[in-house]
């Protein structure tokens, strides 16, 4: 019996139940679908209206008659990425080197020009890329991957490189390593 004296049935708290739990999983997944929708509509935002690029700018690097032909140097870029640098010809102008990320794409090792193979190597998991950067064996050539290129300019026979300025910061406020090519 309840308070009022009547008696209560049994199957009325059943329904009670079932419209409640009917009821918190309706809410349950519509909450599911907003915060699905939320997602992809942010993700979908983020690719049609990409971040601004990266600020870049012309940096010095050597005069033409320290770096001879087949020689490789390494160059550092603000952002902490390190650029190998070689020479290839005796132009005198940009098409005479190739400037290309360190960093191995497949596992971040660092590569290293060997002029008497004329390629990079990545001692990680001997990975091998040809004078333009193009991986031709190791699991970077599996993967189809290759080593990020910098633009040139010679001006008064002085090479310069176009790198990114600013540093890269995880959402933690340390510095990522690296930065786009």
């Amino acid at each position: 019996m309840d308070q009022q004296g009547t008696e209560t049935d049994p199957h009325d708290l059943d329904g009670s139940r079932r419209r409640f739990l009917v009821g918190s999983s309706r809410l349950a997944m519509l909450a599911g679908l907003v915060a699905g929708y939320g997602a992809f509509g942010r993700i979908a935002a983020r690719f049609l209206y990409p971040a601004h690029a990266e600020p870049r700018q012309w940096q010095f690097v050597a005069d033409l008659k320290r770096l001879h032909t087949g020689e490789s140097l390494r160059y550092v870029a603000p952002t902490g990425e390190p650029v190998a640098i070689t020479r290839r010809g005796n132009r005198g102008d940009s098409s005479d080197f190739v400037a290309l990320s360190s960093t191995c794409p497949h596992l971040g090792c660092q590569v290293h020009w060997q002029a008497q193979e004329d390629r990079f190597f990545c001692p990680c998991h001997n990975g091998v890329f040809d004078p333009s950067g193009k991986a031709t064996a190791g699991p970077p050539a599996d993967a189809g991957q290759s080593l990020a290129r910098y633009p040139l300019k010679v001006e008064r026979g002085l090479l310069f490189i176009e790198v990114p300025v600013e540093r890269v910061v995880r959402g933690d406020g340390r510095p990522r390593a690296g930065g786009r090519a």
